[in-house]
């Protein structure tokens, strides 16, 4: 978290702590974007424990979504103090919010998108591709989640 906070976000470690362990969970995320080394809570409500007694890197679908970054796919900026550069937006080789899902509540609006099959929803995202104007229904019948 050091890293991230020093580098993109100096708004304090516990948010991104926070986040990366909910990654690093099989509970909360179908597809697991963090490989944590430690204690990362429990389903039952266990809390995780402190940074400094656990580790973590991307995992192998975390890397591989992410693998295009750095060919000139998106636009880069300067981060909040002009010591690094950071994307604008993520590049995804698949579409995680579909795959991992999302539940949230902000400014009033809630969301709640269940995961969904990765193979279904790559074969869907094939399909917008090669026909842009497909219907529902014919998209319903490769991603019936």
């Amino acid at each position: 978290t050091g890293d991230v906070m020093g580098k993109y976000h100096p708004h304090g470690d516990s948010s991104i702590y926070e986040a990366m362990v909910r990654m690093a969970q099989w509970w909360s995320y179908r597809h697991m974007l963090v490989d944590g080394h430690g204690n990362f809570g429990s389903m039952d409500g266990d809390g995780a424990a402190a940074q400094r007694y656990t580790e973590a890197r991307m995992s192998k679908i975390a890397m591989e979504m992410l693998r295009d970054i750095n060919k000139n796919t998106v636009d880069f900026a300067d981060n909040y103090d002009g010591s690094e550069r950071e994307p604008l937006v993520l590049p995804s080789r698949f579409p995680n919010l579909l795959v991992n899902g999302a539940t949230g509540i902000a400014v009033g609006m809630a969301t709640n998108i269940p995961p969904h099959n990765l193979g279904e929803t790559i074969d869907a995202v094939k399909l917008v591709m090669d026909n842009p104007d497909v219907i529902t229904r014919d998209l319903m019948e490769v991603l019936p989640g």
